[in-house]
């Protein structure tokens, strides 16, 4: 989370401590995984959460983003009994929920299906909250969406985004939009919801692996300091191509921010998850290293 979200919800500027200090050795980061890293496993019931919180822990993860559909009865919210449970099976593993989310449409024209995927955003709030998450994942859309009506889409989104982004602030849940390369194609379009919600308690869940239009070093450059979550990926989309990530490119922009929190890293693709997972951890553990960054 920035220092600008942190000083307009009351918190302390770094600015204020001593200086000099280098940027990157005030980075307070915490490695956390994914757990749509093992979305085939979770979902055939191969894998259980207690499993999944044990192998985080044998990682050394800090926490765990878990989205709500591996939760039992998604999409309706289980019982806060239920989600208690989870939140303690995760910190008898020294784990925190670093996030969660869930599957809504807001491109939906019909104000009717909109209300619904409101009331779906707002029962996990609550969950949210239940389970010590304190962000929320939420998504823009999949409808298409005709040349030259994306804002008029975009701004009737953000009148819903905002009643979210209330209700969340009333519970205590920053509710984050990822960009998915759906309706959401570009840095800019991020900028432009951002700014319309103008809100501390909406963020973004930076997936570097959606930029497809332009650059996409340029394109996290220009949403970090939106960024309250990431989803960072062994791929990126360098116009409509996949690239392996440049994770020291990628922590030297990190380390020249004021970013601070969590970082949820993702594998996906064939092959065991447990050793993509492990490889790619400790490849982002050794470029974070490599950018000055504390690996926790």
């Amino acid at each position: 989370m920035g220092a600008t979200t942190l000083a307009l919800m009351g918190a302390p500027l770094l600015e204020a401590f001593p200086s000099p200090v280098p940027a990157s050795s005030m980075n307070n980061l915490k490695l956390s995984l994914n757990a749509y890293s093992f979305n085939s496993q979770l979902m055939k019931g191969e894998m259980s959460l207690e499993q999944l919180f044990d192998y985080c822990a044998e990682q050394g993860f800090r926490g765990v983003d878990l989205t709500a559909y591996y939760l039992e009865g998604y999409p309706e919210v289980p019982s806060v009994e239920y989600l208690f449970n989870v939140k303690r099976q995760a910190l008898k593993r020294g784990l925190h929920i670093s996030g969660t989310g869930v599957r809504n449409d807001f491109t939906l024209e019909d104000e009717g299906k909109r209300f619904a995927e409101k009331e779906r955003v707002k029962n996990w709030v609550k969950a949210a909250a239940n389970l010590g998450a304190p962000i929320l994942r939420v998504f823009s859309g999949l409808q298409k969406v005709k040349d030259g009506d994306w804002e008029k889409v975009a701004n009737r989104m953000v009148k819903d985004l905002r009643e979210c982004v209330e209700f969340g602030a009333a519970h205590g849940v920053v509710v984050a939009m990822q960009n998915h390369d759906d309706f959401i194609q570009t840095a800019d379009q991020v900028n432009y919801l951002s700014q319309a919600v103008d809100s501390p308690w909406y963020g973004l869940v930076l997936d570097i692996g959606s930029y497809a239009v332009h650059e996409p070093y340029d394109e996290i450059k220009k949403n970090l300091p939106l960024a309250v979550s990431w989803q960072i990926k062994e791929l990126v989309n360098h116009y409509g191509q996949s690239k392996p990530v440049d994770l020291r490119r990628l922590f030297d922009l990190i380390a020249r921010s004021d970013y601070h929190g969590y970082l949820p890293i993702e594998t996906l693709g064939p092959g065991d998850p447990k050793e993509k997972v492990r490889k790619f951890l400790g490849e982002v553990r050794e470029a974070m290293l490599q950018s000055g960054l504390r690996a926790g």
